[in-house]
């Protein structure tokens, strides 16, 4: 597995202030009125211009209902990840260059299995054979995070092209030769257990999806989190700012802290790394 703690952060604290500006619907004027923090500083630190110091966020982050101290380090550009330890089965991120980011995919596998599952499929098939491991061969089914461009790509090349009998995307997505999967769903395959979670927000057909090895009940679990969650930030809440967070903080308190989470940009991280600093956990 790669260095995750080598991979870039989804998102800046200039993004993170805009999401959380866009989702609490507080303005720019609102907020430096609210938090004595002049305008034009927020602006420069939105636009990449310049960081604002640890006592102005200190004074923005209660009016955006922020985590300070993830802020905080966020802004110094030290937002800790944590060390990943072992899952009870083998994990592939499949990273793929997506702007000035990456986005991910993910093949999940017994360990020694020439074949597995495969979350998300990229931009297409001709960028996920570019990160494709020579071990697996072929797939046993395909599960959607969400329909985006960099996340579901050439799903109909892809399952023709390692064999895999079925693709399972969100209630009310559209997809091609895809078939629903509602909240709560679960499908085994062989000693893998994939549970479906309905997580809209992002957009309103989204997903993650919990997988846990079934004959290590105790094992770490893993949550392929799409564009609902990421190392130190959250998905856009287009569709609904307010439903994202509420699918935020329900996920991240239904999985065990242990869990590893997968998500669709950015690096590995775990739940408890992300209940003490995401910016948009308090």
């Amino acid at each position: 597995m790669p260095n995750q703690k080598t991979v870039p952060l989804e998102d800046e604290l200039g993004d993170v202030l805009e999401k959380a500006m866009r989702g609490t619907g507080i303005g720019l004027a609102a907020l430096a009125e609210a938090s004595a923090v002049p305008g034009g500083r927020i602006r420069d630190a939105i636009d990449y211009r310049s960081d604002l110091c640890c006592a102005e966020l200190g004074r923005i982050a209660p009016v955006l209902g922020l985590n300070e101290v993830g802020l905080c380090a966020l802004a110094a550009g030290r937002y800790p990840l944590p060390d990943i330890g072992p899952l009870p089965f083998q994990l592939w991120p499949l990273q793929m260059r997506h702007g000035i980011g990456v986005a991910n995919a993910y093949l999940v596998a017994e360990h020694g299995a020439d074949h597995g599952l495969l979350f998300d499929t990229g931009a297409g098939l001709a960028a996920l054979e570019t990160a494709w491991p020579s071990d697996i061969r072929q797939l046993d089914a395909i599960f959607l995070t969400h329909v985006e461009g960099e996340h579901a790509g050439g799903l109909c090349e892809v399952l023709a092209r390692f064999g895999a009998p079925a693709a399972f995307v969100p209630r009310g997505a559209s997809a091609p030769g895809g078939q629903p999967a509602g909240e709560g769903e679960v499908r085994s395959f062989g000693r893998l257990e994939v549970r479906a979670f309905s997580t809209p927000g992002h957009v309103a057909a989204h997903n993650c999806y919990l997988i846990g090895a079934r004959a290590e009940p105790a094992g770490t679990l893993l949550l392929i989190s799409g564009d609902l969650l990421f190392a130190g930030s959250a998905g856009g809440g287009y569709f609904s700012p307010k439903a994202l967070q509420a699918q935020l903080r329900r996920i991240l308190g239904v999985v065990p802290p242990s869990t590893v989470i997968a998500p669709g940009h950015g690096p590995l991280t775990t739940v408890a790394n992300e209940l003490r600093f995401n910016p948009f956990v308090l």
